[in-house]
C-alpha cells in the first residue's frame, strides 16, 4: 500500500467537501484557487459548480492551475415516468459527458436515480425492480455514447438508505453486475466509484473489490461515518472522526492494482461553517495520517 504520510499528492478534493465555507456558499474558482494555495493536485467538481462558473472559465482555470479530474459528479438519475422523461435524462447525460472531456476527467461519476419524483416528495411509482431496469438500459445507452467520447464512466452504489431518492444501485455487488451485463469483457470504459460513506457497513466489501479488478475500479472516495449521525446526507464525518475502517479498505482496493487518488468528499454542515483554508489544512492532514 502506498505511504501517504510525507505529502498528499495522491489526494483529490471533491468539491463538495469546500461548497461552503462560513455558512456561504464558495464560488468553484475560489475553490480552485485554494487547493493550488494549499498543493492539491488533483479535484472532482460538480456540474452545477461548473455550470454557475462556466465550463470554458473553469476550463481555463483547471489548466491554469496544472489540475488533475479524479472523477467528474455527476451524471445519472436515468429513471423517469414517461419516454419524454426518459429522453431528457439520456440528453443530460450526454452533454454531462462532453463536459467530462472538456476538463478531462478521468471518469464521469454517475448517480443512478430512484423512484422518479421520490426527491420531491411525490414518487412516480413504486416499483423499484422497474426503476433498476430503467437504470441498466439508461447506463447501456449512455455508454455507448461514452465510448465513442473515450470518457469511462463509474457507477457509484449509495447507501441502501438513498434506494427510494437518489439511486436503487446500493451495493457494489450490483453495480459490478451491470457492469458485467454490459461490457462482459471488461475492457474499462465502464467500472464503479467506490465511496466508503456508501459500502464501507457491506459485509461483501472485500470480496466485491476482488471481483471488480483494476480495470472496474475506477474512483475511490473517502470520509467518515460518525456515530452519532445527526443528518444523513449532511453530517459525513472527516476521516479520522467516525467508525470507518479508512486504511483497511484502501489497501483492498490498492491490492487490486488501483493507484489513483484518494478523494476526499465530505457533505458536512459542521464543516461547512469553518474557513476554506481550515477545512483543506484539516483535509491534508488527515490524508497523511488516517488514510
Amino acid at each position: 500500500m502506498r505511504d501517504f504520510s510525507n505529502d498528499h499528492s495522491w489526494m483529490s478534493i471533491n468539491t463538495a467537501t469546500v461548497r461552503k465555507a462560513q455558512g456561504k456558499e464558495v464560488p468553484l474558482l475560489d475553490i480552485l484557487d485554494a487547493c493550488a494555495r494549499h498543493q492539491i493536485r488533483a479535484i472532482s467538481p460538480w456540474r452545477d459548480q461548473v455550470a454557475a462558473a462556466g465550463l470554458q472559465a473553469v476550463s481555463r482555470a483547471v489548466r491554469s492551475h496544472g489540475l488533475a479530474l479524479s472523477g467528474y459528479c455527476r451524471g445519472g438519475m436515468f429513471t423517469a415516468v414517461d419516454d419524454e422523461g426518459l429522453a431528457r435524462a439520456r440528453d443530460d447525460n450526454r452533454r454531462a459527458v462532453d463536459e467530462a472531456c472538456e476538463l478531462n476527467a478521468a471518469c464521469l461519476v454517475l448517480v443512478v436515480g430512484g423512484l422518479p419524483g421520490a426527491l420531491e416528495g411525490k414518487a412516480g411509482y413504486h416499483d423499484l425492480a422497474h426503476a433498476r431496469g430503467q437504470v441498466t438500459e439508461g447506463i447501456g445507452q449512455l455508454l455507448e455514447y461514452a465510448r465513442e467520447r473515450k470518457m469511462p464512466i463509474a457507477i457509484e452504489p449509495l447507501h441502501p438508505m438513498y434506494a427510494a431518492d437518489r439511486a436503487c444501485i446500493n451495493t457494489l455487488e450490483q453495480a459490478l453486475d451491470v457492469c458485467d451485463l454490459l461490457d462482459p469483457a471488461g475492457t474499462g470504459d465502464i467500472g464503479v466509484a467506490v465511496d466508503l460513506y456508501h459500502v464501507w457497513w457491506d459485509p461483501k466489501l472485500q470480496a466485491q473489490i476482488e471481483r471488480a479488478g483494476k480495470r472496474r475500479l475506477l474512483a475511490f472516495h473517502v470520509c467518515d461515518w460518525l456515530t452519532p449521525t445527526t443528518d444523513l446526507l449532511n453530517d459525513r464525518g472527516m476521516m479520522g472522526d467516525g467508525v470507518i475502517e479508512i486504511p483497511k479498505v484502501r489497501a483492498w482496493v490498492e491490492s487490486q492494482g488501483f493507484s489513483g487518488y484518494s478523494e476526499v468528499e465530505i457533505f458536512s454542515s459542521r464543516w461547512w461553517s469553518r474557513d476554506t483554508d481550515d477545512i483543506l489544512r484539516t483535509c491534508v492532514e488527515r490524508h497523511r495520517t488516517v488514510v
